[in-house]
């Protein structure tokens, strides 16, 4: 294995480096088409659960995902091949989203139902949605965040990507920018992880993360990768 950049990651970056470029010197919002909105959100398409793996909110998003498409991708399509890893890079992806949109809904219909139970009407509920507004309500709040802001980049798929990669190269020395020590993959992959699990299930999450994505897309690639290394599938 080496770090050449490989066919199909390299086509992944350029298209993803296109969507992010492109319409910030045109001046076009993309969001509202391209963007995995709320399935209840007027903005919504069945299209978004691909789309939304090639948008990115700034550049240091874009980079770290770039990054570690090639740095975790690379190995792992040369294994595979190029159909394989096309097909499970955008399995994780949309699994990602999926699993995120799921856990979204039970969220939004958990805090929905108390603002019922509080004496709220649902055409009240939904008259206060509004992307620029932050509400003292913990359930309003929640409510109009799950609806109204949408999620984007490749994250899901990424992870997705880290997981196989830290199965099929558990011995592998891998380091954080902020932690920079080598650990083995097979302990490092875990720990972020269960990061992404803790914090998306408390409020200690720093930012606009979504990381029931990360773990959505995580959990799509342990399955797909874990399933083709038992019965050894060959590149195709």
């Amino acid at each position: 294995m080496n770090n050449k950049l490989t066919g199909v990651i390299k086509h992944l970056i350029i298209i993803n480096v296109i969507v992010f470029l492109v319409p910030q010197l045109l001046q076009l919002d993309l969001t509202n088409m391209l963007a995995l909105h709320f399935p209840e959100n007027e903005n919504f398409g069945f299209w978004q659960y691909v789309t939304h793996m090639f948008m990115h909110g700034s550049f240091p998003h874009i980079l770290f995902n770039m990054y570690g498409l090639w740095a975790f991708g690379t190995p792992l399509e040369q294994m595979w091949g190029k159909n394989k890893f096309i097909f499970f890079y955008f399995s994780a992806g949309i699994g990602a989203g999926l699993i995120y949109t799921l856990v979204n809904y039970y969220q939004f219909n958990s805090a929905f139902e108390k603002l019922l139970e509080l004496g709220s009407t649902k055409s009240e509920i939904m008259e206060l949605m509004n992307p620029t507004l932050v509400y003292q309500n913990e359930y309003l709040q929640t409510v109009n965040s799950l609806y109204t802001t949408p999620a984007v980049g490749a994250s899901g798929a990424v992870y997705g990507v880290l997981v196989a990669f830290g199965l099929y190269f558990k011995d592998a020395k891998l380091a954080l920018i902020f932690f920079p020590v080598p650990i083995a993959a097979k302990y490092f992959i875990p720990v972020m992880i269960l990061g992404d699990l803790f914090f998306g299930m408390t409020k200690y999450s720093v930012g606009n993360i979504a990381h029931f994505a990360h773990i959505g897309g995580a959990l799509i690639g342990f399955i797909i990768a874990y399933y083709w290394k038992r019965n050894h599938f060959k590149s195709i």
